[in-house]
């Protein structure tokens, strides 16, 4: 009979990812919270990769034009955000009332991406020109945004990447 934490632990069935998120996702405002944050960050990190690829001319990327107007990736965040908004307003997929459903996780999945969206051109919107390689558009705007996201991430997800991890340390030592 296992006596230790560490014994009774070695001797439970290792638990799958989707089995510890439901365990530790089961607030319905906690988890919107955590699924906005994971997209938010995820997003500014590939835009700002994809920008970065465009800018120093790597591989076939390059600029979203339509009839000769640069299309800015806010304008896209912008978007999504007033889309999210007016299905938020009809109650589509707010979760109200019943567990967390498909509308409700990519309703906060697509907020959490024009949020990124939109506030990694924050320079642009705040001196209405474009200053997204000038010193004004890159000081603190970065370090702000991405630390905000992983706080994010950490407030609503920290138990649950905690157990994943346990997890996955009990896996590999078996």
């Amino acid at each position: 009979m296992p006596t230790s934490y560490r014994e009774r632990a070695a001797s439970r069935p290792i638990r799958s990812p989707g089995s510890i998120y439901r365990e530790h996702f089961t607030d319905v405002r906690r988890e919107r919270l955590f699924l906005s944050s994971v997209a938010f960050l995820l997003t500014f990190v590939i835009v700002r990769s994809i920008t970065y690829a465009i800018h120093a001319q790597v591989g076939h990327l390059h600029d979203v034009v339509v009839h000769g107007t640069h299309v800015h990736h806010l304008v896209w965040g912008i978007l999504l955000l007033l889309g999210v908004g007016y299905l938020w307003l009809a109650q589509v997929g707010t979760g109200v009332g019943r567990p967390l459903d498909w509308p409700s996780r990519l309703t906060a999945l697509m907020y959490g991406i024009g949020a990124a969206l939109t506030l990694d051109e924050f320079a642009l919107w705040l001196h209405l020109e474009d200053v997204y390689w000038a010193r004004e558009g890159r000081q603190s705007v970065d370090a702000v945004i991405l630390f905000g996201a992983l706080l994010g991430v950490g407030i609503w997800g920290g138990r649950f990447f905690h157990a994943l991890a346990r997890e996955a340390a009990r896996a590999i030592r078996r």
